[in-house]
């Protein structure tokens, strides 16, 4: 068994040329007795044999590689936004507002004092007028009206993107019936809670509903919003804070 190994192990292991592999193992143990022949076996295997690991050659899996990676099933990297691209929006976004046209600019903000001037009025006095509160959620009223039916004008000609459907011109109406009924509230917060709901539905018609409306057009959409809504709130606050002031007063008065 141990001379039919030999064959076997030798041509596995060394690279040997044909000459070398007629050594059998019968030929092999008849020279082991002869060490001379033993020593010029050495020197003819040292010199022509080669390891398993010189013969074999690493070629690039090429191929295998490429059918690894169409199994590539890890998770996607979200990619954050970096500080210069946040940058970059903001930049952006003021960018619009300067293009807007100055007349729509103008009249957009002059149409936002009397929104500010009614809280502004009252902090400086430090007196709570019910009047005024009154009259800048009427004030709101009419502005949420006007947001309302500016989507029939935008909607009625004949080369306008937006159809006159019933989606456009239903939701032009919206705006202005629960403006209206904030004016029922005998209290000035519920009115301008109302007030605060029609106007963030309209401004939620004129960004998502209307993409055809330019984006300068929605930054001082937003904008305008954000002041009426701090401007209201402002008003509740100042109902809440004067009014406990005077309360006060009168009781120390009274005592």
């Amino acid at each position: 068994d141990k001379a039919n190994m030999f064959p076997l192990i030798q041509r596995c292991c060394f690279n040997t040329p044909f000459k070398l592999q007629k050594f059998t193992g019968p030929s092999l143990l008849l020279h082991g007795k002869n060490k001379r022949a033993w020593s010029c076996l050495a020197l003819r295997l040292q010199g022509h044999a080669r390891p398993l690991s010189a013969s074999l050659s690493l070629k690039p899996a090429a191929p295998y590689t490429a059918k690894l990676q169409a199994f590539h099933t890890s998770l996607p990297v979200f990619k954050k936004k970096t500080p210069a691209e946040s940058e970059a929006e903001s930049q952006e976004s003021l960018g619009s507002l300067k293009d807007c046209p100055k007349p729509a600019l103008y009249l957009s903000l002059g149409g936002l004092i009397p929104f500010v001037a009614v809280p502004l009025a009252m902090a400086m006095q430090g007196t709570y007028y019910p009047e005024l509160a009154f009259a800048q959620v009427t004030y709101g009223a009419v502005t949420a009206s006007f947001l309302g039916g500016m989507r029939w004008g935008f909607a009625l000609p004949e080369n306008s993107p937006a159809k006159p459907d019933w989606l456009n011109l239903a939701n032009g109406t919206v705006p202005p019936l629960l403006a209206w009924q904030a004016l029922f509230f005998k209290d000035v917060t519920q009115g301008v809670a109302m007030l605060m709901v029609a106007l963030g539905i309209a401004l939620h018609y004129d960004i998502s509903l209307l993409s055809t409306y330019p984006r300068w057009f929605k930054v001082l959409r937003v904008v305008g919003t954000v002041v009426m809504v701090l401007s209201l709130l402002a008003t509740v606050a100042l109902k809440a804070f004067l009014e406990r002031e005077q309360s006060d007063d009168r009781k120390i008065q009274q005592n």
